[in-house]
């Protein structure tokens, strides 16, 4: 994922970076469609779709940990690491009710939005370029504040029962209808969002490739698309577990 700063590479022609539009339109429209409809079936077809997500995401992280590292012990130690850190994130998915799903996706969708347009309008300093040369501060500010928004937004459709996500269908999260509190939740959930784009970022660049894979024209891998979405689900269930606790 991106906050919008992309440039095309040295000696490209003015429309290379949009060449491949068409392909990243297409592949973005599939893969909406798939997890709509897995959301929408619910049960053990999305259970499966979130295990072969999780799977393909894992199958990437260790693919990028053999060309990272030839260091057999570090490859085990990232190995186990990884497989905790997807594999934890799958199942918080995998367990979550409805309204947490919705609120998880959300959260990393408005994120990734808020950060690509406001990193594309204001620009500026960069925050770690040696690492993500395309994030910067103002990026991260405009995900922090449209997924504070959302979040805010989701706690307010809540509280009123809207779209049948009311009372009856409780979030499992702990302030009822403070949406200043829920609208704080969104912003450091944010932070967290962008900390799994540059943990992946680096993993990548030790790597020395671009994509975490070649599996979805346009976009890279399994691991590019949920990078953010995977630090975002280990928090959200680790506050759910607590308040059911």
């Amino acid at each position: 994922m991106a906050d919008g700063d992309k440039r095309a590479p040295a000696g490209a022609s003015p429309g290379a970076g949009r060449s491949d539009l068409p392909v990243r339109l297409a592949s973005a429209a599939v893969m909406l469609a798939l997890a709509g409809l897995a959301l929408w079936q619910g049960g053990r077809v999305l259970d499966l779709f979130i295990g072969l997500v999780a799977f393909a995401c894992l199958a990437e992280f260790t693919v990028l940990v053999a060309r990272a590292t030839a260091n057999i012990p570090y490859r085990l130690a990232a190995l186990i690491a990884g497989a905790l850190y997807i594999g934890g994130a799958a199942a918080v998915l995998v367990g979550a009710s409805e309204p947490i799903l919705v609120l998880i996706l959300g959260v990393t969708i408005f994120t990734d939005s808020g950060a690509y347009f406001a990193g594309r309008a204001i620009g500026g300093p960069r925050i770690a370029p040696r690492i993500s040369p395309s994030k910067t501060w103002a990026g991260l500010g405009g995900g922090m504040v449209a997924s504070a928004l959302w979040t805010g937004a989701w706690a307010w459709a809540i509280d009123r029962g809207f779209a049948g996500l009311g009372p009856g269908a409780p979030p499992a999260l702990p302030w009822g209808d403070a949406l200043p509190a829920y609208a704080a939740l969104g912003a450091g959930l944010a932070v967290l969002a962008q900390a799994g784009d540059f943990l992946e970022s680096w993993l990548k660049r030790r790597a020395g490739v671009k994509d975490s894979s070649r599996l979805i024209p346009g976009h890279g891998g399994v691991f590019d698309r949920v990078d953010g979405l995977l630090p975002v689900a280990l928090a959200i269930g680790g506050l759910a577990a607590s308040v059911a606790a």
